[in-house]
């Protein structure tokens, strides 16, 4: 049976890796199972399973979410996912851009500083 928890992790994994995944979900052990539902069902298998937007786009719209926040382990996660989705890294450029304008500096500041780091670690700068 193809649950849509299972699809979610499917989706999740093939984003992330099984690796990331497995140590994600594993993190708050047994405490945190319950968050690890709700990440897969929910958000890898519902809102992320939607049509009307590619991957893609849905990354780029994470990684401006996650900058603006302010969380850069969550947009670590995010850049890895958006360049496995396709993304480039002129366009993780521009979404940062568009975070320092809308955002703000320090918030746009910290994300280049991330995005460096994961474009640098995965040969692309």
């Amino acid at each position: 049976m193809d649950t849509q928890e299972e699809r979610g992790l499917k989706l999740r994994t093939e984003m992330f890796g099984r690796e990331a995944v497995e140590q994600r979900m594993t993190a708050f052990g047994e405490f945190g199972r319950p968050l690890q539902h709700i990440i897969n069902a929910y958000a890898y298998g519902d809102v992320w399973q939607g049509a009307a937007l590619p991957l893609g786009v849905k990354s780029l719209a994470m990684i401006a979410m996650m900058a603006a926040a302010g969380h850069p382990n969550e947009l670590r996660v995010h850049l890895k996912g958006a360049l496995k989705n396709g993304c480039s890294a002129e366009q993780i450029q521009e979404i940062l851009l568009l975070v320092a304008l809308y955002c703000g500096i320090p918030a746009a500041n910290e994300a280049h500083r991330v995005a460096v780091e994961v474009l640098r670690d995965e040969n692309l700068m």
